[in-house]
């Protein structure tokens, strides 16, 4: 990792820091139903687990990878197939068939992919392609809206831009990373934008705070 992206990592970090601090303070603005607090809460959780990460081995020896794979991602996941499935679009029964899915792809990672890898490609791949259906169904869910001109008061807007460029962006870097990792400047690019991308997704989710409100169904 160059000099670059290290500060990139801790900016990455201290961003969701922010996001998570600025949904403490705001996440009662226009939240008549409430469950908005459980997205501020899933970016706390987001945020310690980051410094688990980052700085967690200095003080308990723990197995970093299966921490990623089978505690933050699953839960990254999961939260966003509630939040867009069971609340935005307002289909709980396909917020349980992705989830679903989604952890049956754990037991196909065990029998059939070697599970020795930073990151669990097949489950990510799985999991993203279950959420990027979710993405779509919003952006078509906006476009249809009445409020489409009021798009900068609209939470999900923000949510969603940001999740685009996160989740969806990122797919085919750790879909392929055994192959891309072996080409040493695409590999630099990639993860490079990972890290970009991921400080303007937790700066979107701040701004989904400050300006945004939850549009109606």
């Amino acid at each position: 990792m160059t000099d670059f992206q290290k500060i990139l990592q801790e900016s990455m970090i201290w961003t969701e820091g922010l996001a998570a601090v600025l949904s403490v303070v705001y996440y009662n603005r226009y939240n008549k139903e409430g469950y908005w607090r459980y997205f501020s809460i899933y970016l706390i959780i987001m945020f310690v687990s980051e410094v688990i990460g980052k700085w967690g081995g200095l003080i308990i020896d723990y197995n970093k990878q299966n921490f990623y794979n089978y505690f933050v991602i699953p839960i990254e996941f999961l939260f966003f197939y509630w939040l867009y499935a069971a609340k935005s679009l307002g289909k709980p029964k396909l917020f349980y068939i992705m989830s679903v899915l989604y952890l049956l792809s754990f037991l196909c990672t065990e029998f059939f992919f070697t599970t020795k890898k930073i990151i669990l490609s097949f489950n990510y791949t799985v999991g993203c392609l279950l959420l990027m259906i979710l993405v779509i169904m919003e952006y078509y869910k906006q476009i249809n809206s009445s409020e489409i001109l009021n798009f900068s008061r609209n939470k999900m807007f923000y949510i969603n831009l940001g999740v685009t460029l996160f989740y969806i962006g990122t797919l085919p870097f750790w879909t392929f990373f055994n192959f891309i990792k072996e080409y040493r400047e695409i590999h630099y690019i990639y993860f490079s934008y990972f890290l970009m991308s991921g400080i303007i997704m937790y700066l979107l989710f701040s701004i989904s705070f400050i300006w945004g409100k939850q549009s109606s169904s």
